[in-house]
């Protein structure tokens, strides 16, 4: 006899301004653009079918959006955890603007002058596998990309400097099994 385990389904939020440009978003509360409100209803489809035991999302409103137009906002808990990594004074700031001041900079290795650490990253990260585990069944979670990259590390026990390994794109779904 075969047992199911439960899958942790995570989606990252559909796109914004600041995704499209390139610019580091962080804590920046942006809504999604018309495209990213399609893309979020795509994602809604794709999701059709699957039933989860929770559903939790990041309070930042890109990430509450597109949670709402894949048809989970009446079921699902904001949690402060998966917010997206604090930028601090680098939020707003492309990658090349960063790296003319500082070249060797690496983001999942030194973090953000005035926001988060990779370690206070990878904390946050940990509570919130912490509260999937203790589901039985299956969740589904939104949130941001460099948060979800650390998610899936930790996920596997990794540092959170291995998140800077995975790709995501704009309203991208991926699935953490155990």
């Amino acid at each position: 006899m075969s047992e199911v385990l439960p899958v942790v389904y995570v989606a990252r939020h559909g796109e914004t301004a600041w995704s499209l440009s390139g610019q580091h978003t962080g804590r920046t509360d942006l809504p999604l653009t018309p495209n990213g409100e399609h893309n979020a209803r795509e994602l809604g489809e794709r999701l059709k079918g699957l039933k989860f035991v929770k559903v939790f999302t990041s309070p930042l409103q890109r990430a509450a959006r597109t949670c709402e137009l894949a048809g989970f906002g009446t079921t699902a808990e904001a949690d402060p955890d998966l917010m997206e990594w604090d930028y601090g004074r680098y939020g707003g700031l492309r990658l090349a603007e960063i790296l003319r001041q500082r070249p060797e900079w690496q983001p999942f290795r030194d973090g953000f002058p005035g926001g988060e650490s990779p370690a206070q990253v990878g904390e946050r990260a940990d509570r919130v596998i912490q509260r999937v585990r203790a589901v039985a069944g299956d969740v589904l979670l939104f949130s941001s990309k460099d948060f979800i990259r650390v998610l899936a590390a930790r996920w596997l026990a990794f540092s959170p400097g291995a998140g800077s390994y995975f790709v995501l794109s704009t309203a991208s779904l991926s699935a953490l099994g155990y």
